[in-house]
């Protein structure tokens, strides 16, 4: 008898996903925003998505044996719940609530997920439901997919789950431990989400801009510490600047935020627009820095004596997608091998609740060895899609399409590329990504204001051939799914200096033949004509649009852009004139 496990994430009203394990291979994963074209997928729950897996896997609703979701109930009895009361006791509706109805989340979720499984045809009956802890399915997540052998350390870092909002744990054959949590408001990764919504960003999309904003800045220049207590065992973050909730929040019409008037009286109005400008950029580079000294002494204080004896840490959370932190952490003398779950947000809990609920049934989850877990088209279908697209797109099938894109590129060309399977987690990989040429000069101006329409400051990555990463970034550390940025070698700065980030640095993928040849071979061909083996790739959307998923999605970015080239499998597109 095979185990048939299907995750489903969404818990937190953002992101939700699907993934389905059959006998602790995953099969397919893939966000429901993916499908419904929203920006994830806001207070919705993974319909589309678990359509998918389950057609992916070839399977019927009643061959579904488990259904993992990344919630749990919280017992009055445990910290979590009175210390979400004592530091709340501002808004005592909240506090009361935490104390006294505890458990509403995880009612509502239930209820959710029961209506999902209607829709999906699953009868309630007939499966075993799964409520994984939220923490404990980032961390499976991350580490029973690492292929690590051996005693683990695991690092959680997000906003929160159901009370927790940072884990320090580690995991031994195959059973994972807590070490330490720390509870809301005293959080992170909310801190770092409330001062992305001071510095002018959307949470669970502006971090990352915050991060790229930082090296602009002197993080000298401002002391934020005021924002969080910390004496290097406990952080006590201060809610009557940030992580705040009802009458504290800050409000601009109707829209409250997630920090206070006080933070405006003390360093002055929300920033707006798009420009990286004084004061904000080194506020923001004080925030960077922050975090990372922070999130380092916590990870030394709890986790450095396993660090030592083994070596071996894993992350996950959304405050593991934070890939200046990363590179600090991996420099640690005592860390020598760092996984981090490719998709690591909550997206990734469906995978993580799935892997969780298998290993505790007995069947051990295989190491990620990708993430191009999505769907898939051919090249037929992809000539339908031309053929009813209202833009009415030229295009031509070609047994030579990596040359034809290469030669593309090494002209200069921005070229989207739309091959295989689609990536689950945030970063493009080669499945659905936008292209160009590291060596050619403007490139990365003329993506992001012609093509992407986002700020000219926001830095691109390379994709880059396994032969030469070594060479370029200085290490052998694998480095497959864009997780982790790297110095560049001097040579390879002026080399690639599109994809440099202002502070030397580059956020890498390795690319293998292995994952995917096809995008290997472009690689190859890029290397023959220009000596690099790298291209700069972005994800393939638009200013505040999921990452495409189907042709038809493609197809559409194409036309509301100015992109002159896509390919979609063995067709080249283009616009008639």
């Amino acid at each position: 008898m095979s185990l048939v496990v299907l995750g489903l994430s969404g818990a937190l009203t953002h992101d939700p996903s699907a993934a389905i394990y059959v006998d602790g291979e995953l099969i397919a994963a893939a966000e429901e925003e993916r499908f419904t074209r929203q920006k994830h997928a806001k207070n919705a729950m993974p319909l589309h998505a678990a359509r998918y897996v389950l057609r992916e896997a070839n399977l019927k609703a009643r061959d579904v044996d488990v259904v993992a979701f990344p919630f749990g109930k919280v017992s009055l009895f445990g910290k979590a719940r009175w210390h979400y009361a004592k530091r709340h006791w501002y808004a005592p509706d909240r506090a009361l609530d935490a104390i006294f109805n505890g458990n509403r989340h995880y009612r509502r979720n239930v209820k959710k997920v029961r209506e999902l499984l209607v829709a999906l045809g699953i009868n309630w009956a007939d499966i075993e439901f799964d409520a994984v802890e939220h923490h404990i399915a980032h961390a499976s997540s991350s580490y029973h997919l690492s292929g690590f052998e051996g005693k683990t350390a695991i690092l959680g870092i997000d906003g929160k789950g159901e009370y927790a909002t940072t884990f320090f744990g580690y995991g031994e054959n195959g059973h994972i431990h807590k070490i330490k949590e720390f509870y809301d408001p005293d959080s992170l990764g909310q801190l770092y989400a409330s001062f992305t919504e001071y510095l002018g960003f959307e949470m669970l999309d502006g971090e990352y801009k915050v991060m790229g904003m930082a090296p602009y800045g002197n993080p000298d220049l401002y002391d934020l510490s005021r924002l969080v207590h910390f004496d290097g065992k406990e952080i006590t973050v201060n809610t009557e600047l940030v992580n705040t909730i009802g009458l504290r929040r800050y409000k601009e019409g109707r829209k409250g935020y997630y920090f206070s008037q006080k933070l405006i009286d003390w360093l002055g109005p929300r920033r707006q627009g798009d420009i990286a400008d004084d004061p904000y950029i080194h506020y923001a580079a004080a925030m960077q820095k922050m975090y990372e000294d922070i999130s380092l002494q916590l990870i030394d204080t709890y986790l450095g004596d396993i660090l030592r004896e083994t070596g071996r840490l894993v992350f996950a959370g959304g405050g593991a997608l934070n890939v200046k932190l990363n590179q600090k952490i991996l420099a640690l003398p005592y860390v020598k091998e760092f996984f981090v779950q490719p998709a690591a947000s909550d997206a990734g809990t469906a995978v993580g609740a799935a892997s969780f609920a298998s290993w505790k049934r007995g069947v051990t989850p295989a190491k990620m060895e990708h993430v191009f877990l999505g769907p898939r088209y051919s090249t037929e279908e992809c000539i339908d899609a031309c053929e009813s697209h209202l833009g009415h797109p030229v295009y031509e099938k070609t047994g030579n399409i990596v040359e034809r894109a290469a030669e593309l590129l090494n002209a200069g060309n921005p070229v989207a590329w739309c091959q295989g399977r689609m990536e689950f987690g945030p970063r493009a990989l080669g499945g659905r990504s936008i292209l160009g040429s590291p060596s050619y000069g403007g490139i990365a101006n003329k993506i992001n204001e012609q093509i992407k329409f986002r700020e000219r400051w926001r830095p691109f990555c390379p994709s880059v051939l396994d032969t030469v990463a070594k060479d370029m970034i200085q290490t052998d550390h694998p480095a497959p799914y864009m997780t982790i940025t790297f110095e560049v070698s001097e040579e390879w700065k002026s080399r690639i200096p599109e994809v440099v980030h202002e502070d030397g640095t580059s956020r890498v993928q390795i690319v293998e033949e292995s994952t995917n040849p096809r995008y290997h071979a472009l690689l190859k061909e890029m290397e023959r004509l220009n000596g690099n083996g790298a291209v700069l790739n972005t994800s393939m959307n638009r200013r505040g649009e999921p990452m495409v998923c189907s042709p038809t999605d493609a197809l559409n970015m194409f036309f509301g852009s100015d992109l002159e080239y896509l390919v979609l499998e063995d067709l080249l597109v283009t616009k008639r004139k």
